[in-house]
């Protein structure tokens, strides 16, 4: 019976997360079925627009629906392109020392999105899920990418008070590698998997193998573009399911 039903929950979750190929997504929405009243998982997606066009319906919420039970997931995705870190971490400096404007605007977003997703129920567990750092590789902000992951984990602890938040990052593609941002592509790509390998509640997925080839500019950029074709987008959310997934019966 527990099988049957999951499978009917996994099949209306393209109708019930209709809005999931937008910006936002959340699963369950009110009312709908799996909306349960005991404890969850909550699992956070964010970041810029490899995880905007991400739909967590597809592959994501499926898997943790099947590893956990559609009664005990939460996923909340917020996401928007082309944003830099600041607009997550409000106490961002640049490497010039610098602060930008709107610093945490998004992370403000995504918190009410969180909160209200999560209003009366028990949290189990956090996940945060964070795809983002082509911006800042590209102007140049590398070097306070490190410090910049601490301050919005240190939001995110302080806002869900709690210290045990697992994390799965998606270290960037290879679309960068070979461009004229080559060196702090590469660095960022470094940081990203010496981040996630440094912390026992932490991991990261590969996203080589997920870019169009191609590219989108007559097939002159070797490494492809840095959007994912669409059945890159499902290994995306697979991978970051299985890595979440891995994190928390880790415990």
């Amino acid at each position: 019976m527990k099988s049957i039903m999951t499978g009917l929950v996994v099949g209306l979750l393209a109708l019930a997360g209709a809005v999931s190929a937008e910006n936002t997504y959340q699963y369950p929405e009110a009312g709908q079925v799996g909306h349960g009243k005991g404890k969850a998982h909550l699992f956070i997606l964010s970041g810029q627009s490899n995880m905007e066009r991400l739909d967590p319906a597809v592959s994501f919420t499926p898997a943790v629906i099947k590893a956990f039970g559609a009664d005990s997931v939460i996923v909340v995705k917020d996401a928007k392109g082309s944003r830099p870190i600041s607009s997550w971490y409000k106490q961002w400096k640049s490497v010039e020392g610098g602060a930008a404007r709107n610093r945490g605007a998004l992370y403000d977003r995504l918190m009410g999105s969180v909160k209200a997703a999560i209003a009366g129920r028990e949290i189990r567990t956090v996940t945060f899920i964070w795809m983002q750092g082509e911006r800042d590789a590209v102007t140049g902000q590398a070097a306070v990418y490190k410090a910049s992951l601490d301050g919005l984990f240190a939001q995110l602890k302080q806002d869900l008070k709690r210290d045990d938040i697992h994390f799965v990052l998606g270290r960037l593609s290879d679309a960068g590698v070979n461009g004229k941002h080559h060196d702090n592509w590469q660095a960022m790509r470094e940081i990203q998997v010496a981040y996630a390998e440094a912390s026992p509640i932490g991991a990261w997925v590969n996203c080589d193998d997920l870019n169009d080839k191609l590219g989108r500019k007559n097939g002159k950029n070797s490494k492809g573009a840095v959007h994912y074709t669409k059945d890159g987008y499902q290994l995306l959310g697979k991978r970051f399911a299985d890595k979440a997934i891995q994190l928390i019966k880790a415990r």
